[in-house]
């Protein structure tokens, strides 16, 4: 179990990225969910040791993160949103190296732990390859396979599936699936099928404060009877606005599908809707912006 209390974080423009951090992250796959600007990297990297709060604890089980960060390094696997390679190096060369680097000095144990890692990412056949090379997806399960390195307990990705194309999005999802079973891993992504495929529990963070956290289903439960949708010309969008809350907006066919959020049936043409992930989503960061700016 991962334990966050009390986490805040300012830099030194005045942007409060950690805002009174609580969470409670069991194992299995966590999905964290939050637009860009969330303060979701800032929380992964905090986690990772890569810098510190300047208020809170993390807890992970019994070890102290902030006070004996190289246990938690030791138990640790980190795919950032953005990570470097050696342009030259293969991926068995560059897997092997940071294997090294991981502390796993037994020559042949660490070869079969490679080409293990190799083989479950699905890597094989393009281990010769520079990993520089790689396609977006490619390069993605390369991060997976070096943050599997050394049987980490705690598993962070963060952003895993931008820019992946649909076949590679599906495969990533599969080996995460596969990963999550016995370890923690948190996800933090702004995309939502990814946290509606994968994760049973789940947060939301907005300005860096967690808004909405439990199961998913849990949390689309609440909007029960409380979504109403309708197609309009992009031309009443506008006078629609100020007049109800309206969580999200779709363009399709030259018209906008709006959905609001409403405890009784608006009337106007609107019909009832099954809520799902998105709607949570997107009616909780809305019902932030409203509370911030009142």
């Amino acid at each position: 179990m991962l334990e966050l209390k009390g986490l805040n974080k300012t830099y030194g423009n005045k942007t409060k990225a950690l805002d009174g951090v609580d969470l409670s992250i069991p194992k299995g796959m966590f999905g964290l969910l939050g637009p860009n600007g969330a303060g979701k990297s800032t929380l992964m990297r905090t986690i990772a040791t890569l810098q510190a709060p300047d208020t809170g604890t993390l807890m992970f089980g019994d070890v102290d993160i902030l006070k004996d960060p190289h246990t938690l390094r030791g138990q640790l696997g980190y795919l950032p949103q953005d990570f470097g390679v050696y342009p030259r190096m293969s991926a068995r060369a560059m897997l092997d190296h940071l294997a090294v680097l991981k502390g796993l000095t037994n020559n042949k144990e660490r070869k079969q732990i490679v080409e293990t890692l190799l083989e479950q990412t699905n890597l094989s056949a393009h281990a010769n390859k520079a990993v520089a090379s790689y396609s977006g997806g490619m390069r993605q399960r390369f991060g997976i396979a070096q943050a599997l390195l050394g049987d980490p307990q705690l598993i962070i990705v963060d952003e895993p599936t931008a820019g992946l194309d649909p076949e590679e999005r599906n495969r990533f999802h599969n080996l995460l699936s596969e990963i999550g079973e016995n370890v923690v891993v948190i996800l933090s992504t702004h995309i939502v099928d990814d946290v509606a495929d994968l994760c049973p529990n789940m947060a939301i963070m907005n300005q860096g404060k967690i808004v909405a956290k439990g199961a998913p289903g849990d949390l689309i439960a609440e909007l029960n009877g409380k979504v109403w949708s309708k197609t309009i010309a992009k031309s009443d969008l506008a006078g629609l606005r100020s007049k109800y809350f309206i969580i999200s907006e779709r363009l399709t066919v030259g018209q906008v599908m709006i959905h609001v959020l409403s405890d009784n049936d608006p009337g106007d043409g609107f019909t009832s809707v099954t809520p799902d992930l998105e709607d949570v989503y997107f009616a909780t960061i809305r019902d932030r912006k409203i509370a911030q700016s009142a």
